[in-house]
Parts: C-alpha cells; structure tokens; sequence
C-alpha cells in the first residue's frame, strides 16, 4: 500500500532581511556548493567549477585537492537529503548551482545544517584522501605514535586519519583566513552565523571519531594493544548533525539589534551548538519565489506519529490512499523435462 500526500494551492510566507555586506560576502562563499554530482564535469580543473576569485586561486596552488572538494560536496548532499528524506524540508536541490537556492541565505535551521554538512563533508573528504595516500602533501597522524598506556597494556601506532588538514583546508576553502567571528555580544550576522555553523559541522567530524585498536600476542593473547584513531562513516556525522539541528538555538540579527525586545536573553552559545536567524516557513505549499517546494504528491506513512506520517507531512490537509497489486511468477521450479512451472503471487 502506497500513500501520497495531497496539498492545496497557496504560499509559504515568511520574510529575511540580509545585511549587503553580508549577502556579498556570502555569494563568493556558497559558489563552491554548485560542486556536486548534478552539475559537477567529468574533466576537473580551477575554472570549470563555480568558485570564488580566493578559491579559485586556492585550487590553482593545491589542484591535487580538487577531486576531494567534489566528493566532500556529493557526500554532504547525499547525506543531507538521507537526513531530511522524511521531513517537510526534504532537502531539495536544484540542477543549476547554487543547488541549495535560496536555503543557502535564508538565515533559518536549514541554511545551519547546511553549512555545518558541507564543511563537514570536505574536512571527511579530504582526510579520507589523504589516509589513502592519494596526496603527496598529507598522510597519516603520525604524531600519537610513541605514546601508551604502560597499565592497559597499548600503545598508539597504525594509521591514525589526519583530521587535522582535512580541517584546515576546510577552514580555508570555506571561510578564508578569517578566524569564526562569531560573538555573544552585538548579535550574528548571515555571515558570521554561516562561518560559526561550518565549523560546528568541522568539530562533528573530529567528535564522532573512534579509537580503533589491533590485539598482539602469542594466540592472539592481546598483550599488547596497537591504537589509532580513525573517522566515522559520514553517515554517523550526519546524525550527529541531524541531532544539533533539532537542538539549534536562535541568535540575534545584528541588523535587527535595535528593535530587539529588551527581555530577551542571550544564551550562551558553544562551538558545537548549530545557531540561526530566522524561523523557518513550515514548507506545507509551494513557493516558488522563496524556492519552497511544498509537500504536494509526496509519499507519507499513514501509520506513523513521525515525521514522515501523514497528519504531519500532508499539514492537515489530507491525504489520497492508492492501493497497489503486485502480480509476479514466484515458487518457480524445473521441472523434467523440460520447462519451468510457476505460481502466481499476488
């Protein structure tokens, strides 16, 4: 049994007021998220993808990396929509770059995943690259080789994945030279809103690593342990992800700063915690200006309490119910000689 939700005509309506200097800053940083599978050549090179002028010439000094910035992208899209694949917001991308559209600035809950899954997608990327030994400019962590644990009985060796220059070419990919300029007084901009999110998602990769350890000894004794430290399938990165997004807080617009309720308190606010502007349209119907797909012939759970179920998806405007029959050839078998006789399943 299938079920699709049906939805009326109408607008999601909600408004976002960007700072200019922020929206310029903010068209040369999300160029780069046009990188995916959709849009992405097969022939790579610095000009062909939609990078900023400072990319650009990052890509020219390091082109070695360039196959890592596709993959860090496909992979943060892939995951992004494995996330949202329930929700209203299901994570729609477009053709044409920039594949986010107008989620990129709309300053909400879903412009901080993204954020935070892209930077986390190249800094998973590039170190994975790096601990295959694809680059001649990074390999593995060799720097815990050495230490142990003299009561435990182990000690670090193997090859621990370099998070550390995955994390470092985000940083530069991404946001530049810039330190996060996120701050708890004077309020965030889109701007600075999006750079603390990316490195949220960067910290998600290094939080979500495991240590990994090898058994020697006589029979497989364990006497001694070697250790290294390894990262987790992107998959778990984007739960953990997923996870902040539903926890994110709410931070003051700086443009807005002056009309601010005096009684709002501002809470203080970590490097792990995903924060937004703006509250998020509920996605029910569609708009097109704001890039809002709505949830019009999308697939629902009638049985579900979730996300995913029907009350929630559909938005309370009902649902059409399709009954589908299958027929095919099953329990088949040879028989002598020589012909296959088949039941009929329904």
């Amino acid at each position: 049994m299938e079920v699709s939700a049906a939805a009326s005509g109408g607008s999601a309506a909600f408004t976002h007021r960007n700072d200019p200097s922020s929206v310029k800053k903010q068209n040369k940083t999300k160029r780069w998220l046009g990188v995916t599978s959709a849009g992405a050549p097969e022939k790579l090179s610095c000009s062909n993808p939609p990078l900023s002028a400072r990319q650009r010439d990052l890509c020219r000094r390091k082109p070695f990396l360039l196959p890592s910035v596709q993959d860090g992208a496909r992979l943060a899209v892939a995951e992004c929509r494995s996330q949202f694949r329930h929700e209203r917001w299901n994570c729609s991308t477009s053709e044409e770059p920039p594949v986010f559209g107008h989620e990129l600035t709309s300053g909400t809950k879903e412009t901080a995943f993204i954020y935070a899954v892209m930077a986390a997608g190249l800094v998973h990327a590039v170190t994975r690259s790096c601990s295959q030994g694809n680059m001649t400019e990074c390999g593995c962590d060799a720097r815990l080789r050495g230490g142990s644990s003299a009561v435990e009985g182990w000690h670090w060796g193997g090859c621990s994945d370099h998070i550390q220059y995955g994390t470092w070419f985000s940083r530069r990919f991404m946001d530049g030279t810039t330190k996060n300029t996120s701050t708890s007084c004077g309020g965030y901009t889109l701007h600075t809103m999006n750079q603390h999110n990316s490195e949220a998602g960067r910290q998600a990769v290094d939080r979500t690593m495991s240590t990994d350890c090898r058994c020697h000894g006589i029979s497989g004794s364990c006497a001694v342990k070697t250790c290294w430290r390894t990262m987790a399938a992107f998959e778990r990165v984007g739960s953990y992800l997923k996870d902040r997004y539903l926890d994110s807080i709410q931070v003051s617009d700086r443009s807005r700063r002056k009309t601010r309720r005096k009684e709002q308190r501002r809470l203080p606010v970590d490097k792990y915690q995903l924060i937004f502007l703006n509250k998020s349209p509920n996605y029910c119907l569609e708009d097109r200006r704001r890039g809002v797909a709505g949830t019009r012939g999308r697939r629902c759970n009638r049985t579900s309490s979730g996300p995913d179920g029907c009350n929630l998806l559909c938005c309370g405007r009902g649902y059409n119910t399709h009954v589908v029959r299958h027929v095919q050839r099953c329990e088949c078998k040879f028989v002598w000689c020589c012909y296959v006789r088949c039941r009929r399943c329904e």
